[in-house]
């Protein structure tokens, strides 16, 4: 592990040297990352093996007896992982906990561009443009769904060798990050195993441009339920915004398998009180997106209304807004109710 935590940050150095690079399909282009993170994760698949590139607190290859509590975070779009990190490490902080016992993880899911930008070695992985927030397989060094890797770090985690105090895991992500979040939510049951060992799982879901609905209902005008009128975009129940094309890492299930997996999920939904602008310039502007409402606020509201009418026994999720927001990943990964899901210090409330 010693030589791959030199040589990930040999990349970063290199990268921080070269200038950002557009990618040509992207809308937005992409540009590369500024920097890449100094360890990396091995990922063994029957493919071959590859390096995942990811920010970590402590030393996760010897035991921690110490930790109690993992948080992951995802990024964006931008890929910045380590702004991302260092937001969790302020959360952290102004939790007031205890930094020996809860570990902080920030994965890198790099794009091709950023690669691209310098001479990396051909194992490190990276997808096209945003292929990895919606589970896709990555483009090199092996074909491996960006949804595996993060159940590799959830394995790592539940060696209890290396954690044997760990009582609680943590899925953070927002904008993007929170895309990434919901959709694992729904893709992955590495969370299952974990809640088998006792250990609690929680996600939270903060500003994403939209969700992954089961069936082909979508909000109308007043934001209830209704069916959608497939003319006005056909691909709206695709994947990631539908059921219908899902990445082969989730075909083993039915749609309805897998939402019955997922209303157990405990998930708290955050949406930024203010982040109510169609026209935000990171806002998903696709029909598939508009067809869940015009911008962020309307789309969480008409996913969480939608999910109550087809859950009425209850759900173990909950939809909270915090003030005075807009589309801020620093502001809403540090707000109260971030802080109370993340690390158990304060409380919920609307």
């Amino acid at each position: 592990m010693r030589f791959k935590l030199l040589r990930c940050l040999a990349l970063a150095a290199a990268l921080a040297a070269q200038p950002a690079l557009a990618w040509s399909a992207g809308t937005p282009p992409l540009h590369a990352v500024k920097t890449i993170a100094g360890a990396c994760l091995a990922v063994d698949t029957p493919q071959g093996h590859a390096d995942f590139p990811l920010y970590v607190s402590a030393d996760w290859t010897v035991p921690q007896p110490r930790v109690k509590r993992a948080v992951i975070v995802m990024h964006g779009r931008l890929r910045n992982a380590d702004v991302y990190y260092a937001s969790l490490e302020r959360a952290r902080a102004a939790a007031g906990v205890d930094p020996a016992t809860t570990l902080l993880i920030a994965p890198q899911f790099l794009a091709t561009v950023d690669t691209g930008a310098f001479g990396s070695p051909p194992d490190l992985l990276r997808w096209r443009g945003d292929a990895w927030m919606g589970g896709e397989p990555a483009e090199g060094a092996v074909p491996v769904s960006s949804y595996a890797v993060l159940d590799t770090i959830v394995e790592r985690l539940s060696d209890r060798h290396l954690f044997p105090a760990l009582k609680s895991v943590v899925f953070a992500g927002h904008s993007g990050g929170g895309q990434f979040v919901q959709r694992y939510a729904e893709a992955s049951r590495a969370g299952d195993a974990l809640r088998a060992a006792g250990i609690d799982v929680r996600y939270l879901v903060a500003n994403p441009s939209s969700y992954a609905y089961f069936d082909a209902l979508r909000p109308d005008a007043s934001g209830a339920p209704a069916p959608f009128d497939a003319s006005q975009c056909p691909r709206f129940n695709d994947w990631k915004y539908g059921m219908q094309a899902r990445p082969a890492f989730m075909q083993d299930r039915t749609p309805e398998q897998i939402e019955s997996d997922y209303v157990k999920r405990h998930i708290v939904y955050l949406i930024g009180g203010n982040d109510t602008d169609p026209q935000q310039s990171a806002l998903d502007k696709s029909c598939e997106a508009e067809a869940q409402g015009p911008q962020r606020m309307a789309r969480a509201q008409g996913f969480f209304r939608y999910l109550q009418g087809r859950h009425p026994e209850g759900l173990n999720q909950a939809m909270y807004v915090v003030p005075g927001v807009g589309h801020d990943g620093a502001r809403m990964l540090t707000s109260t109710c971030a802080l109370a899901t993340m690390f158990d210090v304060g409380s919920c409330a609307n």
